[in-house]
């Protein structure tokens, strides 16, 4: 999933442009929370599932301005330099498959990101064959020759 932030209604638009011309087997939902006007949840998507499903916790967070990305087929890492790249994102919280927990803060205004939880706290320091482990995974997974 990518969770960020953004400024304009052409943001799913340009985003799923982005992801299709990046990595074009990927499948994926995008949402978009709108921060004025009707303050619509707006969605994109190849996938149906993932679009429901990015529309559902876009709306769960209620945080306008924000946008929310599920993939399946590609790696986030491999669009994240596109997304950012996409002239309304302002800023990304968290490109990850980790379990996320998103930190809210709420005014008379509205609500917003303040930033998220991403994965688990660290429990030691890698030992050498952990080492091993991390630069034979990268190899077979195909990041690193």
């Amino acid at each position: 999933m990518i969770l960020g932030q953004s400024h304009f209604i052409k943001t799913v638009e340009d985003l799923y442009e982005a992801i299709y011309n990046t990595v074009p087997q990927a499948e994926f939902g995008i949402a978009f929370a709108e921060a004025s006007g009707e303050c619509l949840v707006r969605s994109a998507g190849n996938n149906k599932e993932l679009k429901i499903l990015a529309s559902q916790k876009i709306l769960d967070l209620a945080c306008g301005h924000s946008f929310l990305i599920f993939l399946k087929n590609a790696f986030p890492i491999n669009i994240t330099q596109r997304i950012k790249s996409v002239p309304e994102v302002v800023n990304l919280y968290c490109v990850t498959g980790n379990p996320v927990e998103v930190i809210i803060a709420e005014t008379m205004q509205g609500r917003g990101i303040m930033g998220v939880i991403d994965g688990s706290s660290p429990q030691k320091i890698e030992s050498e064959n952990d080492v091993i482990g991390r630069q034979k995974f990268l190899r077979d997974i195909g990041y690193k020759f």
